[in-house]
């Protein structure tokens, strides 16, 4: 039997694609590090709705916030995503297939009356836990007769 080709260009590159972690990032823990000294308490690696099959980085169900913490490469930053040097064609199809993905779960989220905070890796996370903060602070304030 004929075995199937990898997606990767050699066994090293489908090593190092492997090891890249899907949840507790550096940057996503950084973040949450910093959220929780400032007293706040979430979510982690969490489904903002039931029936959405993706996952947030960081959640406040009650508030409907949720919080991804975007990488860089996976998720096309215009800063700094790099075109990959060895099967170009499907890095970048699922470069673009994330970044639709992307759009597509924050519209679901919004319309759901949610609010949705997308940090990238490189972002400084005291400013990104500023925003957060700042935006959890709203929500509390509006509170259920905003449509909370």
């Amino acid at each position: 039997m004929k075995q199937r080709e990898s997606w990767a260009s050699s066994t090293a590159a489908r090593m190092r694609m492997r090891a890249n972690r899907g949840r507790d990032t550096k940057p996503e823990i950084a973040l949450r590090r910093e959220l929780h000294r400032r007293g706040l308490r979430y979510f982690v690696d969490r489904r903002p709705l039931p029936g959405l099959n993706r996952r947030a980085d960081i959640v406040f169900p009650r508030l409907k916030i949720a919080v991804f913490v975007d990488g860089c490469f996976w998720h096309g930053c215009p800063e700094h995503h790099t075109i990959s040097a060895s099967n170009a064609a499907f890095w970048s199809g699922k470069v673009e297939k994330n970044k639709e993905r992307d759009r597509d779960t924050t519209a679901r989220l919004e319309d759901a009356g949610w609010l949705v905070i997308r940090a990238w890796e490189h972002e400084d996370t005291t400013r990104v836990a500023d925003s957060v903060i700042a935006n959890v602070a709203l929500r509390r304030a509006l509170g259920p007769q905003e449509g909370l």
